[in-house]
């Protein structure tokens, strides 16, 4: 009897780490308005419903943070449209006028390529590293790491995770791409539309930790 409180002390300890790695995450997305993001395309449409944003359009755009980070652990959930479908989540990436470029971790709709937790780079060098688009043993590895974690009728979790020149992607809590680039420190954060007409592109718990 003498010893449960010590271990009792003992199991609070053990368990802290995985509790105090949560902490410092603020929200994205307040789950009811686009407070902090913004459209720089001149279409798309943009909603707000039951704590998640639906995004419409009949051709790709992008919604963008105001602010731009630079290390840091990004999670959101996805949901993709039933049919053709293709997403993903922009990170330190780049806006202009009707466009934006930079880092992606992709959303996969296509069953047969199961690319999702690819690292895409948009608008520049396409698929330049995980996989390596065309490279035979770079599409069968990445497969066999990551073409089974993506649910492809239902909601997903993605995690990048972002320190210097360390790009880490998870999806659903497998690590799909762990890679070095150093192309761009910092940038925004953006969620996209594909351009399927009719087609809507849901997503929340978007939320973000910055890393010192």
């Amino acid at each position: 009897m003498k010893t449960r409180p010590f271990l009792s002390a003992l199991l609070a300890l053990s368990i802290l780490p995985a509790f105090a790695e949560e902490d410092g995450f603020v929200p994205l997305f307040d789950g009811k308005t686009m407070t902090g993001w913004r459209n720089p395309y001149e279409w798309g449409q943009i909603e707000v419903k039951d704590g998640e944003i639906h995004l419409t359009g009949e051709k790709k755009f992008f919604v963008v943070t105001e602010k731009t980070y630079g290390d840091f652990i990004f999670e959101g959930d996805i949901k993709l449209p039933e049919g053709q479908a293709n997403s993903g989540f922009m990170f330190r990436a780049h806006v202009q006028p009707n466009k934006v470029f930079g880092y992606q971790a992709e959303v996969d709709g296509d069953a047969k390529r199961k690319w999702s937790g690819g690292l895409y780079d948009e608008g520049r060098r396409m698929w330049f590293i995980s996989p390596i688009k065309g490279n035979k043993e770079s599409e069968e590895a990445f497969r066999a790491r990551a073409g089974d974690t993506f649910k492809r009728n239902d909601w997903n979790t993605y995690r990048i995770t972002c320190k210097g020149n360390k790009l880490k992607i998870e999806v659903n809590g497998v690590v799909t791409t762990d890679v070095e680039d150093a192309t761009d420190a910092a940038g925004i954060i953006a969620i996209q539309h594909h351009g399927e007409k009719g087609a809507t592109y849901k997503f929340r718990n978007l939320r973000i930790k910055e890393l010192k």
